[in-house]
């Protein structure tokens, strides 16, 4: 309920008059206390009295303005519009501005999407790679030429279904070959390093057709858990290389339009040196 404080000096008839006025105007305060010192007559509201005695502020609490689903609309439309109106514009560096822009956003969600799929590292198990003599290597490395039997690294790269396969191999192999298609330059090492720390195999050879060949080890134990828990899976594997694609076509528009707007303006002001000569 609202609280009215008014002090004991004034009269009933001037009480009266007071409540009377509060209630014309209907205040909605949740205290109104007056004050009279030194002659003149103070209200105050908003403010509530203590169980001491002191004034307690009150916080107004801002409602969160919703916007209808018909403003969302037309601030949508009111996007397309100024797009299109910086995208037919007749000056060149607006839309090359434009499209830069734009280009340059799309790359910060990209990245901010891609870190949604950094996987932490689990800790390294101590683990003793085994040395193999030079005929050693070689025979392994004949025998895992002559097999048939391979694992694919596509476009999804390493994720866990590539170290569950070589496990499966190994279960009747000793060796088995990673062909890895497409391939960057230097890519197959990153993978074959990779695939060593996930799979705890040997890397044997690698091949210039971008073929890693792998050995088992002399004490080679299936583990219970093939697939390792700190890899992706099948379909988030290729969901990331998607959003790298598109990074990497982002990064290349990015530098097209840069050069574009930089050949603009050596236009320019190739244009004003002609103009005062």
């Amino acid at each position: 309920m609202n609280t009215l404080l008014l002090p004991s000096s004034l009269t009933s008839g001037s009480r009266e008059i007071v409540l009377k006025l509060l209630h014309a105007r209907r205040f909605s305060s949740p205290s109104i206390e007056l004050n009279t010192e030194k002659g003149v007559v103070r209200f105050r509201f908003g403010q509530e009295i203590g169980k001491r005695g002191g004034l307690i502020k009150v916080k107004r609490v801002v409602k969160k303005f919703k916007m209808s689903k018909k403003a969302k609309l037309n601030e949508l439309r009111l996007y397309r519009l100024k797009a299109k109106k910086k995208m037919r514009s007749p000056n060149p560096e607006v839309r090359i501005r434009y499209k830069l822009e734009k280009a340059k956003r799309k790359e910060a969600w990209l990245i901010e999407k891609l870190r949604n799929f950094e996987v932490p590292k689990a800790p390294d198990e101590p683990h003793d790679p085994e040395i193999l003599t030079e005929e050693e290597k070689f025979y392994l490395k004949r025998t895992g030429e002559k097999k048939k039997n391979y694992v694919p690294v596509g476009r999804r790269g390493v994720f866990g279904g590539v170290v569950l396969n070589m496990h499966l191999h190994w279960k009747k192999h000793e060796t088995v070959k990673v062909v890895c298609r497409p391939c960057k330059p230097g890519q197959i090492h990153e993978y074959a390093a990779e695939l060593t720390r996930l799979s705890r195999g040997t890397v044997i050879d690698i091949k210039p057709d971008n073929t890693i060949i792998f050995y088992r080890g002399k004490n080679y134990v299936q583990p219970d858990v093939m697939s390792p828990p700190d890899t992706l899976s099948k379909d988030k594997a290729l969901e990331k290389y998607r959003y790298e694609q598109s990074l990497e076509h982002t990064s290349q528009f990015i530098e097209k339009m840069e050069k574009e707007l930089v050949e603009y303006h050596e236009y320019l002001a190739q244009k004003r040196k002609k103009e005062n000569s």
